[in-house]
């Protein structure tokens, strides 16, 4: 699938029960492919059971590159939790260790930098529970 623009979107949730960051990121899975196969120099296929263990550890290896959470001054150490995908993208899923109050927050996301001059990496990053409201 061709498209004319290169996006993708990290979603950053800090969860207060768990005390860690819950990360998705949002791709479109051609572009994932490629930019897997140009950094590792070879093919992956999503949608393809064969090569899911493969997949798996690339995007282990591929996320702890091109995404850093930093709290406080910080780094942190993110955990890829695995991946879903359909027919037009793909969703990573990654969770922080544990980090108490976080004051300060900055992201870096450079996922598909390395494949696309013009990607761009929409980051939404959430510290606040939601409200529930009773009636």
């Amino acid at each position: 699938m061709k498209h004319p623009y290169h996006v993708g979107s990290v979603e950053i949730n800090y969860n207060s029960k768990s005390k860690t960051f819950e990360v998705t990121g949002r791709f479109f899975l051609d572009d994932l492919e490629n930019g897997l196969a140009k950094k590792y120099g070879k093919p992956f296929h999503f949608n393809d059971t064969k090569y899911k263990a493969q997949i798996n550890e690339a995007l282990k290896n591929y996320s702890s590159e091109y995404f850093k959470l930093k709290t406080d001054n910080q780094f942190l150490k993110m955990n890829y939790i695995g991946y879903e995908e359909d027919s037009e993208s793909v969703n990573i899923y990654l969770e922080s260790e544990k980090v108490e109050n976080p004051k300060k927050v900055e992201a870096a996301v450079s996922f598909l930098y390395n494949l696309f001059d013009d990607q761009i990496n929409l980051a939404m990053l959430s510290l606040m529970e939601t409200v529930k409201v009773r009636n």
